[in-house]
């Protein structure tokens, strides 16, 4: 007898929608058929009306544990994305201590696991000559990726990062230059793994924030003057330059300007191994929704212009944006009260992005299949873990997510399962909701309540061949 059965559901999978039925034992996919052809099953799932698909992934979620967790833990993030559909979230390493070596690995592997709704993964940071000595030991502990902080100073005693450096601090690490940036690449190139940099140049930062705050500069078009695309046009070009020098896979992450997305392009144009990610604030927000949305949508980089989010969306629609991901980043309502040059950045994401970008599909920005590789199947292989998970093949991880693409949902913060309920989109109107989320063959949630038990996520690694790029 099969554990579970999904029947009657259309099935996403691989560019192709079939009506498919779904046979799961031992939290794995045992069976795809095209028709019930009877077996019975312990439980079973009655999709009809709904699209059947593999397991949804956010892979870039800050749920600061440990750390300043009166803002977030794990415990409500991973909660937060079964309630959203999501399966698998990465977990980046900017944490107290961050994930630096693999001491610290399995320090945070520990923590999370007792905390985990669903599987995740962790990146591990890069922080220059403090930790270049781990990047090897960090890639055999299994980490999903390395991320590098572009621009942020770092604390000389506890490696946090200072996210408003200002030269003369003490105890602190000023930037690092491009030729540190370059020997992280080299280090991280003999794993064949992701090299991942937040995009913005410090030194234009400071500045044009210099200049703003001159002439008492305080609102939001201030904002984006003071970190402005050229701040992230010009990493992005540095990081692409110095990605074909030394051979690493690099990644943009949050991609928030046209012309960002026009420079990961041409690089991928000519062959190179560089992808770009975006978040739903960057397509379903400009800098014309602050009158009525407010600090609640101050983010790093910030949101800018309507002609960025088109050519984001242009980006979404020709391939060059990889995949779609939360930058889950809660803060308290407190703190995101004041005045906008001092609030921090950041809000919650993982539980909300599914529902926005399905309300997309309704809208025909994008198709269900389009959906499934920005959401499931690109990440999946991106990261290595294809198709463990990211597919619906016999034999994978039984991550999956059955969604209702007429069910009508308005997004309200109090109703959010995160600790923090900071959110740009409270009050939004969305067509098209996650009403399953299945991990590893358990039902986590179901129709909006959680079913899954907290210590049920595992650590998910991936598998990747450890050769440095081939360049062009």
């Amino acid at each position: 007898m099969w554990d579970l059965k999904i029947i009657n559901g259309k099935v996403v999978s691989s560019g192709y929608v079939n009506e498919h039925t779904l046979y799961i034992k031992d939290g794995k996919i045992g069976a795809v058929t095209s028709e019930d052809n009877g077996e019975e099953a312990s439980r079973v799932i009655d999709a009809s009306g709904k699209y059947v698909l593999p397991g949804l992934i956010d892979t870039h979620v800050h749920s600061r544990d440990p750390g300043p967790t009166y803002k977030e833990d794990f415990a409500h993030s991973s909660r937060a994305a079964a309630a959203g559909g999501i399966t698998s979230i990465f977990e980046m390493p900017n944490t107290t201590p961050p994930v630096d070596g693999p001491e610290h690995f399995d320090l945070q592997h520990q923590n999370l696991q007792s905390k985990a709704y669903v599987d995740f993964g962790l990146w591990g940071i890069c922080l220059g000559s403090l930790n270049n000595h781990q990047i090897q030991a960090l890639n055999e502990k299994g980490v999903i990726g390395f991320k590098f902080f572009w621009g942020y100073a770092v604390h000389s005693e506890t490696y946090q990062l200072i996210y408003n450096y200002k030269p003369g601090m003490e105890n602190v690490i000023a930037p690092f230059n491009d030729g540190d940036v370059f020997e992280m690449m080299q280090e991280v190139a003999q794993t064949g793994k992701i090299f991942a940099v937040h995009a913005e140049n410090n030194d234009l930062i400071q500045t044009m924030t210099s200049l703003v705050e001159k002439k008492g500069g305080r609102s939001y078009e201030d904002l984006i003057a003071g970190r402005p695309d050229l701040a992230e046009l010009l990493t992005v070009n540095t990081g692409i330059e110095l990605a074909k020098a030394s051979g690493v896979r690099f990644h943009v992450l949050h991609v928030s300007s046209e012309a960002g997305v026009k420079a990961v392009k041409r690089a991928q144009e000519e062959g190179y191994p560089v992808t770009v990610e975006t978040c739903p604030h960057y397509l379903f927000l400009s800098n014309e929704d602050y009158p009525e949305i407010g600090p609640q949508m101050k983010v790093y980089p910030p949101v800018k212009y309507k002609q960025d989010q088109e050519g984001i969306w242009a980006g979404i629609k020709d391939g060059t944006i990889s995949h779609v991901c939360s930058d889950h980043a809660p803060h308290t309502e407190e703190e995101k009260e004041g005045d906008l040059w001092s609030i921090p950045a950041g809000m919650c994401g993982v539980e909300s992005m599914a529902s926005l970008m399905l309300n997309a599909v309704n809208q025909g920005e994008i198709s269900i299949t389009d959906f499934v590789r920005l959401m499931a199947e690109e990440p999946a292989r991106m990261f290595g873990i294809y198709p463990q998970k990211g597919s619906l093949q016999p034999g994978t991880d039984a991550d999956i997510t059955i969604v209702d693409l007429d069910q009508e949902m308005i997004i309200q913060k109090e109703n959010l399962h995160s600790k923090s309920k900071v959110t740009a989109f409270d009050g939004f109107a969305v067509k098209g909701v996650p009403t399953e989320t299945i991990v590893r063959g358990a039902i986590v949630m179901q129709n909006g309540e959680i079913t899954g038990d907290k210590g049920y996520g595992r650590l998910v690694k991936p598998v990747v061949n450890k050769q440095k790029q081939v360049q062009p």
